[in-house]
């Protein structure tokens, strides 16, 4: 901290006072030596070497297909998508809308539960999933 003497006044023979004033000389003195730092190790770190590569071309992937959300209500119902179905028709109807163009035991199911669904219809549901080869399941939660 810098102090301001000043001889007008009463006290004492000097008098100090706080000066507020930010000293900028030591951050320009760093930011110079890091410009200079930086000019120096840019032209190192440029690759020198030729080399022809050849050209990367990579076949266009597809666009994922749409997900299939089966999502559980407290009360029960059950829906794939937006259509809703029971527990003994869940592998049949999963099909239908998967269609024969989907691979059902490659295929991803996204579950997405209300909280107060009782854990034991949340089995079932597992259950019958598995019991109709559909074996990879995604839990679906919210972000907080």
């Amino acid at each position: 901290m810098a102090a301001k003497l000043s001889s007008s006044g009463g006290g004492g023979r000097y008098q100090t006072e706080q000066n507020a004033e930010i000293n900028v000389t030591p951050f320009v003195d760093v930011m110079l030596v890091l410009l200079i730092i930086f000019m120096v190790a840019a032209p190192m770190a440029a690759v020198t070497v030729k080399v022809a590569l050849p050209p990367a071309v990579a076949p266009p992937t597809e666009n994922p297909q749409k997900p299939v959300y089966l999502s559980l209500q407290p009360n029960g119902n059950l829906f794939i998508q937006d259509f809703r179905t029971d527990l003994s028709a869940l592998g049949g109807d999963l099909r239908a809308q998967l269609g024969e163009s989907r691979n059902p035991t490659k295929e991803r199911i996204f579950i997405r539960a209300d909280k107060d669904v009782m854990y034991g219809d949340f089995m079932a549901v597992m259950n019958m999933l598995q019991d109709n080869q559909f074996y990879s399941v995604a839990l679906v939660g919210e972000d907080q």
